[in-house]
């Protein structure tokens, strides 16, 4: 019998994911975060996810601005460059340390004020995002009422019912600029400030990662596994806990053996 569209799809998108193919973020891979997830979806015969990220803290330097232009969302444009990249709420506190050049600090904006076409240095927190291709409208529908049920109030269902899963969990601050003279990096916010937005960005992990867990555990009760049946088995019952830990050891594993694959 032959394979519908969806199905090679499916298929070719599984491979790629089962490779560990590098995709176009600055991390390059997978996050960890989003294998439980992943893995719950790609099991049912109607879905299949297409892009993730669990979510991240970004800090860039706006691209060159062409015609009054802002940067595009989401990105540090053309000409930009990134600061400092992190997917793990661990590595939010003292990021500054990590910088790859030495950072000046200055309270006087009348320098950048005067600049139209200033490159700022821009602090970016995006909380987690899914891309899911469905079946048919009918499943790119309970999909997308599951997500809004839960909180994601910015999904939506795109062409080829492609369901995009997003939540308003965000922070975008400007915190600096870049010299034009000297390309010097210049803060115009203080250390005090920094740390209480990386307090907010800790913050916005953990409320991120709690609704991954609420929408991860929503859609396998009403999408993956709508009717619970009896287990008539003596041996203890997997938690939802248990199986998303052992999902998420299960990825590292699988990413561990396609990066000793890559350096035989």
């Amino acid at each position: 019998m032959a394979q519908t569209a969806f199905d090679q799809k499916k298929d070719h998108i599984l491979a790629e994911i089962h490779n560990n193919m590098q995709d176009l973020s600055p991390k390059g891979t997978i996050d960890e975060l989003c294998w439980p997830i992943m893995d719950l979806i790609n099991s049912h015969r109607d879905m299949v996810t297409t892009s993730s990220c669990s979510g991240r803290l970004s800090v860039f330097v706006e691209g060159n601005k062409l015609s009054n232009e802002d940067v595009k969302s989401g990105g540090k444009g053309e000409g930009g460059k990134w600061l400092f990249v992190t997917h793990n709420q661990e590595e939010v506190m003292r990021w500054t340390e990590k910088l790859p050049e030495t950072v000046s600090y200055e309270k006087d904006l009348q320098n950048v004020a005067s600049q139209p076409n200033a490159r700022y240095i821009l602090y970016k927190y995006e909380p987690f995002i899914l891309h899911v291709k469905c079946r048919d409208f009918s499943t790119a529908s309970k999909l997308f009422s599951t997500a809004m049920a839960c909180g994601y109030r910015e999904s939506g269902i795109g062409s080829n019912y492609i369901v995009a899963v997003r939540v308003n969990i965000k922070l975008d601050i400007p915190i600096g600029y870049l010299d034009p003279d000297t390309e010097k990096l210049i803060f115009f916010v203080d250390k005090c400030y920094l740390q209480l937005i990386d307090r907010m960005t800790v913050s916005k992990f953990t409320e991120n990662a709690k609704k991954m867990r609420e929408l991860h555990d929503r859609i396998e009760s009403q999408l993956v596994n709508p009717s619970h049946t009896i287990s008539i088995s003596n041996e203890p019952k997997e938690t939802k806990e248990e199986r998303r830990e052992r999902k998420k050891k299960e990825g590292l594993l699988r990413q561990q053996q396609v990066n000793q694959e890559r350096t035989q």
